[in-house]
């Protein structure tokens, strides 16, 4: 299971900051990060951090995201210079190297 937080409305040019704790019973966790899916769009990747540190982020958001692992279980995401179009659904993701798990989600609407 998932517990995730951060999603809120913002500004254009504002920033949030979600995070996640995942706590399930799996043998490794190869990696965990965000997925996001704006109404009528298919989910789509927005930053991973991986075993060994090694990050991922969509071409959208580098620059203006960041994110970060505390723990084995415990990512976040900095996002700065949010844009309407960053407005979606936002889910926390943990992969095994076999399975993806899934959070619940968290609503970010960027908007005047």
């Amino acid at each position: 299971q998932f517990v995730e937080s951060g999603g809120d409305l913002v500004q254009p040019g504002g920033s949030l900051r979600l995070s996640c704790a995942a706590s399930l019973s799996v043998s490794r966790i190869y990696g965990m990060g965000w997925f996001r899916q704006a109404p009528g769009e298919q989910r789509e990747l927005v930053a991973q951090v991986f075993v060994g540190g090694r990050e991922k982020y969509a071409d959208s958001v580098k620059g203006r995201f960041t994110i970060s692992r505390h723990n084995a279980s415990t990512v976040s995401l900095r996002m700065n210079s949010l844009k309407p179009e960053d407005t979606a659904v936002y889910y926390c993701w943990l992969g095994d190297g076999i399975n993806n798990y899934w959070g619940q989600g968290t609503q970010v609407t960027v908007s005047s």
